[in-house]
């Protein structure tokens, strides 16, 4: 089994792969050292041993017009059409005892670390996120990628952290301080597709993809093919193992459409780490039921949650929000007490299309809830976050709803502090690239009422525009001092009443209140009741005579009693 990147033998020496099975020759090029010529197995591998310690710059040399970086590489030097850097594995890790904590203790908050300063600025930031209660850290995508800003779903050289966001000693210090915390890391991975700018796989390795299967990035990735499996899992090793990272969320994994894959991905990473609590966790849009449980997945993001939710507070039903527009409530209820909505239906917003499987079986942890993350602000046009969408007492009633029920939750950053900046769509592509993501952004809202014309569609900040970035920063909102108390005083509650209880946890009952208003149960692991009630319309009623003791009321909108 050939492995791909760099290997250190003996610290000086390093030995160097490709898989270029479309080219019969490949010179290895180290910065400063003679070519070195590289040796083809029979299954297109090319490997060569050089004298290169940590440090060293190298290429692979395709033909003389063309040098590229290595696909592999941990490290680039002057960006993702430069060198690549061989980088030492070893650290100084201070928490050696650390072996991650519970799934069910989670509470995740996602973070771009572009627009926090970097690993280093989201270092400054982790004690006052763990004194809040949160458990866990997500960092979007960190792998490079063409520029200096992105949000890292259009990444090109999957193993190589971002120079913009700094070296792997400096993540790997973020972890290791995290974990002095207490607090799990959690990273997103994409193994969909490359980005635009930078992906030389074509040049040498046109089977690294299905050129008949379409996809919106071109052919799909051929993850049936051994090299290409490798690849990806030996990605996902990499970073649980040599950055200590807790936990995994695979991005649009429906878009990769291998199940099998999927599967024996998550397999070969359990086997890999049984000593560890790593976490494996899926955003996929056919919610498939069958992908989660023990050996598997832990949980998939709930986007169900979200979009039903997204229309009781807003009242918006445009776009995907239209196959929530209907029973709103109804849909809430089963949202809550089954994970999925949609569980086989056919879906308005996908022509009608059946998407879903059963899921009432599965345990509520094996959920992600959220009512913001970095799509359901981002691919906004204008990047509002809820705060400036609803009225403050409905959010504040669903915010309890989302941390004092059994679903695991998830927070945007800012959102506890009751940050208005917007969260834009941003790039830093040049030329033809530039113009596309700009004009593709402006199409991709010319279906809103809002966008028809062309002068409105103007208004949508320029994805290239380093102001666009800038406005993204995250900055505590004027009433930040309330949002900061709420969120501390319901992951308080959620520490003491629900997390002991967690796992396991199924629901029970729901039923509709009117047109905006829910009530549910679960069975909780010890044997208690969760009861939680909650009320959106414009005049809201909750039950008043419970059985159990209440352990949080907002006003007259959100309950929540437990029953031992």
């Amino acid at each position: 089994m050939t492995h791909w990147g760099p290997e250190l033998r003996d610290g000086a020496d390093t030995r160097f792969r490709l898989w270029a099975p479309d080219r019969d020759a490949v010179t290895l090029e180290i910065d400063g050292a003679p070519s070195v010529p590289m040796t083809r197995d029979g299954e297109g591998w090319f490997t060569a041993e050089a004298p290169a310690g940590p440090g060293s710059r190298y290429r692979f040399r395709l033909d003389a017009d063309l040098a590229v970086p290595d696909p592999a590489s941990r490290l680039q030097s002057g960006g993702v059409h430069g060198w690549s850097v061989v980088v030492d594995p070893g650290f100084a890790w201070s928490g050696t005892e650390w072996r991650g904590r519970p799934w069910e203790e989670t509470v995740l908050l996602e973070v771009h670390a572009g627009t926090l300063g970097g690993f280093a600025g989201i270092r400054e930031q982790l004690p006052a996120i763990a004194a809040s209660g949160i458990t866990a850290i997500e960092l979007m995508p960190i792998n490079a990628f063409g520029g200096t800003r992105n949000w890292g779903y259009d990444g090109v050289l999957p193993y190589a952290v971002a120079e913009s966001y700094g070296s792997p000693a400096e993540l790997k210090t973020l972890v290791d301080t995290a974990h002095g915390l207490g607090l799990s890391v959690f990273l997103d991975v994409v193994y969909n597709h490359f980005g635009p700018d930078g992906n030389y796989l074509n040049a040498y390795a046109g089977a690294f993809f299905h050129a008949e299967v379409d996809t919106p990035w071109g052919g799909a990735v051929a993850v049936d093919a051994d090299p290409v499996h490798r690849f990806f899992v030996d990605n996902a090793l990499m970073w649980l193992r040599d950055y200590r990272i807790d936990g995994l969320r695979f991005d649009a994994v429906h878009a990769i459409a291998n199940d099998g894959f999927l599967d024996r991905m998550a397999s070969e990473i359990r086997a890999a780490l049984p000593e560890r609590c790593v976490h494996l966790v899926l955003e996929n849009e056919k919610n498939d039921a069958e992908r989660l449980g023990p050996g598997r997945y832990d949980a998939q993001w709930n986007d169900d949650f979200h979009n039903v939710l997204h229309v009781l507070l807003t009242g918006e039903t445009s776009a995907y929000y239209g196959d929530f527009a209907e029973r709103p409530a109804e849909r809430l209820a089963r949202c809550l007490k089954e994970g999925f909505i949609y569980q086989g239906e056919g879906s308005p917003n996908h022509d009608g299309a059946t998407r879903g499987k059963p899921s009432g079986h599965l345990p509520s942890a094996a959920f992600v809830a959220f009512l913001q993350n970095h799509d359901q602000v981002g691919n906004r046009a204008m990047g509002e976050r809820l705060i400036h969408l609803t009225g403050r007492d409905k959010l504040r009633a669903a915010t309890a709803l989302l941390l004092l029920g059994p679903q695991i939750p998830l927070l945007f950053m800012g959102e506890d502090e009751g940050s208005e900046s917007p969260f834009l769509f941003f790039t830093d592509f040049h030329d033809e690239l530039a113009d596309a993501a700009r004009e593709g952004r402006r199409r991709e809202f010319a279906k809103f009422a809002a966008f028809a014309d062309e002068e409105a569609r103007k208004r949508i900040p320029d994805p290239n525009a380093a102001a666009t970035f800038e406005a993204s920063i995250p900055k505590p909102g004027p009433a930040a001092g309330e949002w900061r108390a709420l969120y501390r005083e319901l992951l308080s509650l959620r520490r003491t009443h629900i997390i002991p209880r967690l796992k396991g946890a199924v629901g029970l009952s729901a039923e509709v209140r009117g047109d905006a208003g829910v009530k549910a149960r679960w069975w909780m692991a010890d044997g208690a009741t969760l009861t939680v009630a909650i009320d959106l319309s414009d005049v809201p009623t909750l039950p008043e005579g419970e059985e159990g003791n209440l352990i949080y009321r907002e006003s007259d909108r959100f309950a929540a009693w437990i029953a031992t």
